[in-house]
């Protein structure tokens, strides 16, 4: 089995925890970027089309609109007894201003997801786990920078082993607008596209640390307690 740097520690601990295993994700951006649909959307994944548990909460900065904002989902095979992330497992970076205010706040080994036309400043501790996605650029490559969130979506998707991409397809279809599904879903695959070309090669992620001996994980994404990647229809 090839080994590929690309999915946390965390992630793949997840994957072979089974049943009991728990995984705190965290969404951070600025209001208007579509962090909180993001989030609801990530947990009906999670919940209706996986199969799992998923709870999720999400806070805002005092500016709202601008300002750092978040969406928290725990998901787990097992009951959640503490709905609340403490120490995300997943940390998505889609703003600067989010960067600099969650960034510092991850679990040890956690898988640190960056929107690289809009963060500077990345996490660079040991043991964290780096991805860039030009996640801004793809959507205005769609026409539509709206669904930078949705690009993202479809990044997590590929690589962060929470959830598969066909139940964050159906996920998508059931949460956006009438009419939109054609752009959404061309912003979900080209998310998961890009993520699926880091893990085979394509691009190089970064590790915090790896010179330090850091160890890569195997680099298939696989749905929160599942055996394989879950490519087709999604478990009810």
């Amino acid at each position: 089995m090839s080994a590929v740097i690309g999915v946390s520690d965390v992630a793949a601990a997840a994957v072979a925890g089974g049943a009991s295993a728990r995984t705190q994700v965290r969404l951070a951006g600025f209001g208007g970027q579509g962090i909180v649909l993001a989030g609801m959307i990530l947990g009906k994944a999670i919940a209706l089309f996986e199969g799992a548990n998923a709870v999720m909460t999400q806070s805002y900065g005092p500016e709202a609109r601008g300002g750092a904002c978040s969406a928290d989902v725990v998901a787990s095979r097992g009951r959640i007894n503490y709905p609340r992330v403490v120490a995300p497992d997943v940390l998505v970076l889609m703003s600067e201003e989010a960067a600099r205010t969650y960034g510092p706040h991850t679990a040890e080994e956690a898988l640190v997801l960056v929107n690289e036309n809009l963060v500077r400043s990345v996490p660079a501790r040991e043991g964290l786990s780096v991805l860039r996605v030009p996640a801004t650029g793809i959507a205005e490559g769609l026409g539509r920078v709206i669904v930078a969130n949705i690009v993202m979506l479809g990044f997590i998707a590929a690589v962060a082993g929470v959830v598969g991409l066909e139940a964050m397809k159906n996920a998508v279809l059931d949460s956006i607008p009438q009419g939109s599904e054609e752009l959404n879903l061309k912003a979900l695959q080209a998310g998961y596209d890009h993520g699926t070309a880091l893990l085979t090669g394509a691009a190089a992620p970064t590790r915090a640390g790896a010179a330090k001996g850091a160890v890569p994980v195997d680099g298939t994404a696989k749905p929160l307690g599942a055996a394989t990647p879950r490519q087709g229809k999604g478990t009810r």
